[in-house]
């Protein structure tokens, strides 16, 4: 289980930082346009469709690492508290939000696939002929593989437990206070 969960951690790992690359990109699309569209009069035609498409990618690819550290922003208040006063109580009820997290993830990455092959297949595109164009089947792609690795590491979450690595006794996990 613990290569498994490090192969998964490695792939979310990877998304990140692709992740942080396309917005490293969409800063440079976006102040290209700026100096182009001040200076020169010429802005970067298809701008708005490039963030559009770069704000999917970005959420998409970064997201099943925050699912793997256990930075999804959620309400967590009365789950806090139980696990306090209640220890093992508070684990199952983890446990039990981790396992229907992984079933909406794996339910997204399923209505996903028939629409990814559907946009492989007619080549579908977004933008303005003439103007700029891309696919949408990787951003189709990017949703699905995204999905499925956030419901793998939800479900090793329910399986292993919470956090990124397996705590042993005494030892504090990154949010914990001494």
């Amino acid at each position: 289980m613990d290569l498994f969960r490090h192969i998964a951690g490695g792939i979310a790992i990877a998304a990140n930082a692709a992740g942080t690359f396309v917005v490293i990109a969409l800063i440079a699309v976006v102040n290209y346009d700026i100096v182009a569209r001040g200076f020169f009069n010429k802005p970067f035609l298809g701008a708005v469709e490039v963030v559009q498409f770069s704000m999917v990618l970005i959420v998409f690819l970064q997201l099943p690492d925050v699912v793997r550290v256990g930075r999804l922003t959620r309400s967590d208040g009365f789950l806090g508290l139980m696990q306090r006063r209640r220890p093992l109580v508070g684990l199952w009820q983890s446990r039990l939000i981790d396992a229907a997290s992984g079933i909406f993830m794996a339910l997204v990455a399923y209505a996903m696939w028939p629409e990814f092959v559907e946009m492989w297949h007619s080549q579908d595109f977004f933008g303005v002929p003439g103007v700029f164009t891309a696919p949408w089947w990787p951003v189709k792609l990017v949703i699905f593989l995204s999905a499925c690795l956030c419901a793998v590491h939800f479900g090793l979450k329910v399986v292993v437990g919470s956090g990124p690595a397996r705590q042993g006794p005494g030892m504090l996990s990154a949010g914990d206070q001494p």
